[in-house]
């Protein structure tokens, strides 16, 4: 019988100021071409860490690492103790439930409920019974503003509303770490704020670790307690949002004044 890692980190978490996610020298490609270029950040426990850049610099792919969706070429992908490139997909199973995951366009089943979509982690991985589970998904739309949406279909919500679900699915396994890939795509400026706002809410009230990607300066300033930004599958710059602001490097400055030098000859998102 395979045996489940025994040094994550616990519910509490590590110190305020330590790493809960550590990426070191990672290097991925695709197909020869190199994605992540010796890649090294810490994630500190409670915060809040956006990783800007233009589509194609390995935000995602970044992501996918540090659930073990993908390997490393080379480099380690740290999970409090424990290893995560190392360990084999029986074992990775127990690390994945520490996290949520709020995917780009939401990812639920359009032949479920909303509480059935949100209700679908608790089925899968605990032993909770019928009632324990409708309390918790109730706590859980009431946490995202959408308690009474129990019995709507995702055909019937907005974009917005969708987001939002999807979110309250990330967070019903009460995880340490949420991940967010590109939380405001496709949202409108009001809809996107809203989700900024929940970001920061459930970072100050479930005591949550938030790594997000976007390219979405709007969000990234207003969410993150420390940014980096990817160039190239390489961390050119990191630091709080004010060091970024003023940070000299040209990418940097085209970047963020929004001009096209800066993307130029990138392909799609990675």
């Amino acid at each position: 019988m395979s045996r489940e890692p025994d040094s994550l980190p616990s519910e509490a978490g590590d110190s305020p100021q330590g790493p809960i996610v550590r990426v070191i020298g990672l290097c991925r490609g695709f197909d020869g071409t190199p994605v992540l270029k010796d890649v090294s950040i810490d994630f500190l426990t409670g915060r809040t860490t956006v990783v800007l850049g233009p589509s194609g610099c390995g935000k995602s792919v970044l992501l996918k690492h540090i659930i073990g969706l993908l390997k490393p070429d080379s480099g380690e992908v740290w999970f409090g103790d424990t290893r995560v490139d190392q360990l084999s997909e029986p074992h990775l199973g127990s690390v994945r439930r520490r996290f949520g995951f709020l995917f780009q366009h939401g990812a639920l089943f359009d032949s479920m409920s909303v509480a059935e979509n949100v209700e679908f982690p608790l089925r899968e991985h605990t032993e909770l019974d019928a009632t324990q589970r409708r309390r918790r998904v109730g706590e859980m739309l009431e946490m995202v503003g959408l308690a009474d949406a129990l019995e709507k279909m995702p055909a019937e919500l907005s974009g917005g509303q969708r987001k939002r679900i999807a979110l309250a699915r990330a967070i019903v396994l009460q995880p340490q770490v949420i991940l967010y890939d590109e939380p405001t795509t496709g949202l409108d400026p009001i809809r996107a704020d809203v989700i900024n706002e929940l970001i920061i809410k459930l970072q100050r009230e479930l005591n949550v670790t938030s790594i997000a990607v976007t390219h979405d300066l709007g969000s990234a300033f207003k969410i993150a307690d420390l940014l980096l930004m990817l160039y190239d599958g390489e961390v050119i710059a990191s630091g709080t949002p004010d060091d970024i602001r003023t940070c000299d490097h040209p990418l940097v400055r085209q970047f963020l004044a929004g001009e096209a030098s800066a993307a130029a000859d990138l392909g799609d998102d990675a």
